[in-house]
């Protein structure tokens, strides 16, 4: 496509116009890293006038490696009846909560495998015993591909199973497992998890249930560009019908300690432009949160001026993607930090974006 029509593009999009497919494709292909980004901080100033940009504090909790599904991105996973299997017990998951709030923590990250011995009652036990005891912390749990596994397990229709898990304290949906929506895609790098439309049918009757949730896309591995746009198309229509996603994350498949290390692995250059496409593309979503676990402080700064307004979690526990071998951490202070250094006020959020601090709120025990 010609740089002309690249630019009417993105004319287009920061006009607030919906791009098409074709559209959506053209960006990807072009390598006008600078002009994507520009229009894609265009649009986010559009959507996002405040002198601030977002953060959050949670923790990842993978209360179980044991999975039945075989994915060959995935170094954490472990089979069932592996000697490496675990499953966290309450006291354990209590020690890690009450770590997390003692830093400044609302929100725990609860995922793991698709267990096939843990049964729909294991996890409303767990939910209740949570809630029970850390009324205040939201229960940010269970992928979409775990929800559905529970759902053929039960062999109960997946609404009832989100009702109960929702009654149970189930606070918000995450959006693991996205990976790439395009069933040929899935089929050829995972066995046994959910397909295309059986994870956004899971959050589809969230939504409807009156739930909120995030989705996400794991990009650079077996994926064309154009199955990339059509990720986002998925999510695009899925948001038109429910409007229950609160964010997009997208970050760039770590092939280390898996079945795909042959994989090139992608750099900034791509990471950056995929973020800004998905700006541009995803006119319905209201936030883009950097991906700083994958692309380290420097480059996660940077997503900020190509697309996102949140800077995501400050992420105290992270296994999945260390396991791959891919380990950044940051402090409080750092990502604070990283956001003033760009000329934006660093703001504390809660899962719904809402603000929980007050401006100029001290660093605290994370720093």
């Amino acid at each position: 496509m010609l740089v002309a029509s690249i630019s009417k593009v993105l004319a287009k999009a920061v006009a607030g116009e919906r791009l098409t497919p074709e559209e959506g494709v053209s960006l990807l292909e072009s390598h006008d890293l600078t002009a994507i980004g520009r229009a894609a901080d265009l649009v986010t100033r559009r959507l996002h006038p405040e002198s601030y940009r977002t953060y959050n504090i949670d923790r990842n909790v993978n209360y179980t490696n044991v999975c039945s599904a075989v994915c060959d991105f995935c170094a954490f996973y472990r089979k069932p009846k592996s000697h490496e299997g675990y499953v966290l017990d309450k006291e354990t998951i209590y020690q890690k909560i009450e770590e997390t709030i003692a830093l400044g923590g609302d929100q725990i990250l609860m995922q793991g495998g698709m267990n096939p011995e843990l049964p729909l009652e294991w996890y409303e036990d767990l939910l209740r015993s949570l809630k029970e005891r850390f009324p205040q912390v939201n229960l940010h749990a269970f992928s979409p591909p775990e929800i559905y596994a529970l759902h053929k397990l039960s062999k109960l229709p997946l609404r009832t199973i989100l009702e109960r898990l929702k009654a149970a304290g189930l606070g918000s949906l995450p959006g693991g497992g996205g990976e790439i929506l395009v069933d040929r895609v899935r089929k050829e790098i995972t066995r046994g998890k959910a397909l295309t439309n059986e994870w956004l049918e899971v959050c589809r009757v969230w939504h409807e249930l009156g739930g909120i949730g995030s989705a996400t896309m794991m990009f650079g591995h077996v994926e064309t560009l154009a199955e990339r746009i059509e990720h986002l198309e998925r999510l695009r229509q899925l948001q038109d019908e429910t409007s229950g996603f609160t964010a997009f994350i997208c970050w760039t498949f770590q092939p280390e300690n898996t079945d795909l290390a042959d994989v090139p692995k992608r750099g900034a250059f791509e990471y950056l432009k995929t973020q800004a496409v998905a700006r541009l593309y995803l006119d319905n979503f209201p936030n883009i949160q950097s991906s700083w676990v994958t692309q380290g402080l420097k480059v996660g700064q940077l997503a900020l001026l190509y697309g996102a307004n949140d800077m995501g979690s400050l992420m105290i526990e992270e296994n999945v993607v260390a396991s791959a071998g891919t380990v950044h951490h940051l402090t409080l202070t750092q990502i604070k930090d990283a956001i003033r250094e760009i000329g934006f006020e660093p703001r504390r959020r809660n899962v719904a974006y809402e603000l929980i601090d007050t401006p100029g709120e001290p660093v605290g025990a994370a720093g």
